[in-house]
């Protein structure tokens, strides 16, 4: 655990979420196919009200989790401090069963992501982010802090993605590096975390993504000394982009981002 007492506490309704998720995880999923609900669904709906009623124990901050994303607009942009949840992220690693899923808990102030956990339960690693405290990887007994890495000339680049076929807008962006680009594989929020640990240098994300996907892991990587900032069409490299930031409009879909040293 960390020193900071409020990220402790996270971390514990983090795991215990993980808990619940696991006992379903382990669970033979082929006994639902003659059901209504999906052991995906049952995962999503334990771990959600887990972490919302314990947050509730803990804080009288609202609370958006993507389980409860129908919050009107006119409601949400009167919030200055909130809790930002994706109960389970990673739903295609949670199906297929490889462990790279998590279990993700933000505290947004005035946009800016100041606390966040990221559990993954299979892999019984968390990671956890406090701004201007820094970013630890908790793993069993073990807390280590963490941070990202710069790119030094003649390294190879490794860049997060993913383990299909990359768009022509990622091989754009792969161009404009110079020297050789290497491929690290990861699902779920892991991708964030592995840039802000230093097992990659960049993560580059051209697709859509919710505001939970990524409220937690960008604590992370911002706490850790990362950055995360919003790509343009005119800027790939997001070198003049700002920050991404949160609850700053009505929709909660995110601009395409990169994540850097």
């Amino acid at each position: 655990m960390t020193e900071h007492p409020l990220a402790n506490q996270v971390t514990s309704i983090a795991h215990k979420a993980g808990d619940a998720v696991m006992e379903i995880y382990q669970k033979d999923f082929a006994v639902y196919e003659k059901s209504d609900e999906s052991p995906l669904t049952e995962a999503d709906l334990a771990a959600h009200n887990i972490i919302v009623n314990s947050l509730e124990e803990i804080s009288d901050l609202p609370v958006l989790s993507e389980e409860s994303a129908d919050i009107d607009w006119s409601e949400r942009r009167t919030w200055d401090d909130y809790w930002l949840v994706d109960p389970l992220d990673g739903t295609k690693e949670f199906v297929k069963k490889n462990g790279e899923f998590t279990v993700n808990i933000a505290l947004i102030s005035n946009g800016v992501p100041i606390l966040g956990v990221v559990y993954a339960p299979v892999l019984e690693q968390t990671y956890v982010g406090i701004l201007g405290q820094g970013a630890y990887k908790i793993a069993g007994q073990n807390t280590q802090k963490i941070s990202p890495i710069s790119h030094s000339n003649g390294d190879v680049w490794k860049i997060v993605g993913s383990r299909s076929h990359q768009s022509p807008e990622i091989q754009n962006l792969l161009n404009q590096l110079e020297g050789e680009t290497e491929l690290v594989a990861m699902g779920s929020s892991l991708k964030l975390c592995l840039v802000a640990e230093g097992h990659a240098h960049l993560y580059p994300r051209l697709g859509p993504t919710s505001e939970w996907d990524t409220g937690a892991a960008q604590a992370v990587v911002e706490a850790a000394g990362g950055k995360v900032t919003v790509i343009t069409a005119d800027d790939p490299l997001a070198k003049n982009a700002q920050p991404l930031r949160y609850n700053q409009k009505e929709s909660v879909l995110n601009p395409y981002f990169l994540v850097s040293c």
